[in-house]
């Protein structure tokens, strides 16, 4: 089953492979992960989607990363409200005769194209996984020459109280 935790961290040289080799070491397997900086100077917000199989495992993940000495908080938001997104870059083949029925193609799911070539397109779309997923499916027969995409990032919907918790968190530096 896949969970999405959010570990807020110190912004430190090193913090993403230690949380990655701990998972490594544990054989979590990582769907995806992200990470950026807070609004807050110094700290860092990690987005990882894991596949863990029970309640036990997952109790067991976040002990291990709140052991890790960069990190600051970990929670598992799977099934609270959160605003979820993804950003895909998809190039996909094409002539000019088929570029007119791949913008109708992408129109619905708000994706746009950010560059054209001689025999190819390359469309850019954000949103949950799923979306995502349709999209390249849909794009599929046309033949994809190249994807990259950025991993899950989130955060909990209305009041966060982690942002007062991180302003402490900055007060103790």
């Amino acid at each position: 089953m896949k969970r999405t935790i959010t570990a807020t961290v110190q912004n430190r040289s090193g913090v993403l492979n230690r949380i990655t080799g701990l998972l490594q070491k544990r054989q979590f397997n990582i769907d995806s992960i992200s990470v950026g900086r807070t609004e807050v100077d110094g700290i860092s917000r990690m987005t990882l989607v894991v596949d863990v199989e029970d309640a036990q495992k997952l109790e067991q993940l976040t002990k291990q990363l709140n052991k890790q000495i960069d990190v600051l908080k970990v929670s598992d938001i799977t099934d609270k409200a959160i605003v979820a997104r993804e950003l895909a870059l998809i190039k996909v083949v094409s002539n000019s005769q088929l570029r007119n029925e791949i913008k109708g193609i992408i129109e619905p799911f708000r994706a746009s194209i950010i560059d054209v070539s001689k025999d190819s397109l390359a469309i850019q779309v954000t949103g949950k996984p799923e979306k995502i997923e349709a999209l390249i499916e849909l794009l599929r027969p046309y033949g994809i020459k190249e994807l990259a995409r950025t991993g899950v990032t989130a955060f909990l919907r209305g009041h966060q109280p982690q942002v007062a918790e991180l302003t402490s968190y900055s007060l103790l530096k």
